[in-house]
């Protein structure tokens, strides 16, 4: 009982102390006393998935930085009006020789090499990059085919690592370089209802890890950038439980989700300041992160309480689970 006490009293410090945050503690500190994107000015950045959501509004935050830009993604027409955009956003500062669109197909692995080829005969170097594309997913595990869970850890694990593996020759040849991932609080979470979703992101957490570590004599630095709910298409791009099924669920303006553009300008930051890792989300996802990185045996009580509702939500066919 006084244990359960206890964690009671550290769930409503939290929720009192966090109510306004959606960033970790350092991360904020950062925003205050640290270095700002605009301190990356004249870097090349390589973004993938940038043709929407999160990765569009990174172009434009790099834009607005003087940053040099390669934009990937698979629909080119896309990507062109995120480079016209990104002009714009520069104030003057880029030119059209300074954003480079490189499409790019993750899933075609064999590309990524002669892709990265190409980026750098161009620009001669990639100061950061940004392994943003990815898809979620919704479906209960016992309802999920095992075709979509290889089909989510294609694209949303492998496909990163295989770029990554791609570039970082380069990277070590010429001195160092960065590497930030959008990863997910559910990297760091259980997510039920999107299991595949969360083991990818899982893995892709203990990689970038265990990359920070053995890349550190090559001055390879790591950020992994771990987003909660942000509006964007996707749920409509979702995997389901159903192989090659998209959930097509449009976002509605009253859920509960952090913009990509403060998304963009939290990762932006992180980038400027090069950390390890960030959380970006509001309450109370925010306050779940703390609770598992510092009492785990409690957290994972409360999740099993918790994560009913959530659970539920996807049997109900309720695409926001937050």
């Amino acid at each position: 009982m006084e244990m359960l006490l206890a964690a009671a009293v550290v769930v409503i410090i939290g929720v009192i102390l966090f109510k306004y945050l959606d960033c970790d503690l350092t991360l904020l500190w950062n925003i205050k006393f640290g270095k700002q994107s605009s301190d990356l000015v004249g870097k090349v950045v390589w973004i993938t998935g940038c043709s929407s959501g999160i990765g569009e509004a990174l172009a434009y935050e790099f834009a607005s930085a003087g940053c040099r830009l390669v934009l990937s993604a698979r629909r080119e027409n896309l990507l062109n009006k995120v480079k016209q955009k990104c002009i714009e956003t520069s104030r003057g500062a880029l030119t059209s020789d300074d954003i480079l669109v490189q499409p790019l197909d993750l899933l075609d692995y064999n590309s990524h090499p002669s892709v990265t080829e190409t980026v750098f005969k161009y620009f001669k170097k990639v100061d950061i990059l940004v392994n943003n594309a990815g898809r979620s997913q919704r479906g209960l595990i016992v309802e999920t085919a095992l075709e979509v869970d290889r089909q989510v850890f294609d694209l949303d694990l492998l496909a990163p690592i295989s770029v990554t593996k791609a570039i970082l020759p380069y990277m070590i040849k010429q001195g160092g370089g960065h590497i930030m991932c959008t990863s997910s609080v559910a990297g760091k979470l259980g997510a039920p209802g999107s299991a595949s979703y969360t083991a990818a992101k899982h893995g892709i957490q203990g990689f970038f890890d265990t990359l920070r570590i053995e890349c550190a004599p090559d001055s390879i630095s790591i950020t992994m950038a771990c987003p909660g709910p942000v509006f964007s298409e996707a749920l409509v791009h979702a995997f389901t439980s159903e192989p090659n099924k998209k959930l097509n669920v449009e976002m509605k303006k009253s859920w509960n989700r952090m913009t990509a553009e403060r998304c963009a300008y939290l990762m932006g930051v992180a980038a400027a300041n090069k950390l390890h890792e960030v959380w970006l989300t509001p309450n109370p996802e925010l306050f779940y992160c703390y609770l598992f990185q510092y009492i785990p045996y409690f957290a994972k009580k409360i999740a099993v309480k918790l994560g009913q509702g959530r659970a539920n939500k996807v049997k109900a066919g309720i695409a926001d689970l937050h």
